[in-house]
């Protein structure tokens, strides 16, 4: 399986994983990525961010592979231009994001399609939001944006509230949908069936990548599917305990520390791939 590190992909989730807790790529992952790459290693993002939101980090890591993106929902390429892979929302994604929104009028919420992301109700942590994902969302309510392409809703909101929406969504009508808790704060709606998880199986299919050996690593609820769908999922050591019992690896080191790095040299070691 780890014969041969050209035939080697790691997809690295961002937040909690490759991004430390100030939002920044640390220097020795940074070098760890361009080392296994310059060994003839593929790097790689999972991602719930999109295309737009994405793209102040393509050269920053160099990224020639492509990009899993709105956690599962879509795979794109930024060297083509070209979105791969789409699995959009059901019809009904806009009346049950109108009723959750009609029982917990407080919430943030915003819609996500590969050509932008509509604000349909801001607060703080929608603001928030929008600020860490460095884009200008446009602005409208639910029932006016187009329908058709829908890739996720995002549902911002105190902590606090999280567990209501989640036993909320428990008792209205969510057929065809999926929904996830991506951090704190934020919760989505997928299509269901949709995951990082489900697009890891998606991307093995894409031509040139067939008979690749897939790691993965994430921190988060959302990463867990993905995790599990690698030939080798890891979590750094700052990761949820869910997300601990699921993976095969769990890092020494957290995202503050150098996670991906180390796992880079783990790959490495497996591949009997020349370290310097």
């Amino acid at each position: 399986m780890f014969e041969d590190i050209t035939k080697v992909i790691l997809l690295s989730d961002m937040d909690g994983t490759l991004l430390d807790s100030s939002k920044n790529i640390t220097d020795t992952d940074r070098s760890a990525i361009r080392r296994f790459k310059e060994l003839g290693g593929h790097f790689t993002v999972a991602t719930g961010r999109t295309i737009q939101s994405f793209e102040q980090y393509v050269e920053l890591l160099e990224l020639r592979d492509p990009v899993i993106m709105y956690n599962g929902a879509a795979i794109h390429d930024y060297g083509s231009g070209e979105t791969l892979y789409t699995h959009p929302l059901p019809a009904n994604a806009r009346q049950t994001a109108m009723k959750i929104m009609e029982l917990m009028p407080e919430l943030g919420g915003e819609v996500l399609r590969t050509e932008g992301t509509y604000v349909f109700r801001n607060n703080d942590y929608q603001i928030l939001h929008t600020k860490l994902c460095g884009i200008v969302p446009n602005y409208a309510e639910l029932s006016e944006i187009e329908e058709g392409g829908w890739l996720k809703v995002l549902f911002s909101m105190s902590p606090e509230d999280m567990d209501y929406i989640q036993t909320l969504v428990k008792h209205i009508d969510c057929s065809g949908l999926d929904f996830v808790k991506s951090s704190e704060m934020f919760y989505e709606m997928l299509p269901a069936g949709v995951s990082k998880g489900s697009a890891l199986e998606q991307y093995r299919k894409l031509s040139g990548y067939e008979g690749y050996t897939f790691v993965a690593v994430g921190d988060f609820d959302n990463d867990i599917e993905m995790i599990s769908a690698a030939d080798l999922g890891a979590c750094p050591a700052n990761a949820e305990e869910s997300v601990k019992s699921k993976a095969d690896l769990v890092l020494e080191h957290t995202n503050d520390e150098g996670a991906v790095a180390e796992l880079i040299e783990h790959i490495i070691s497996r591949c009997g791939a020349q370290k310097s």
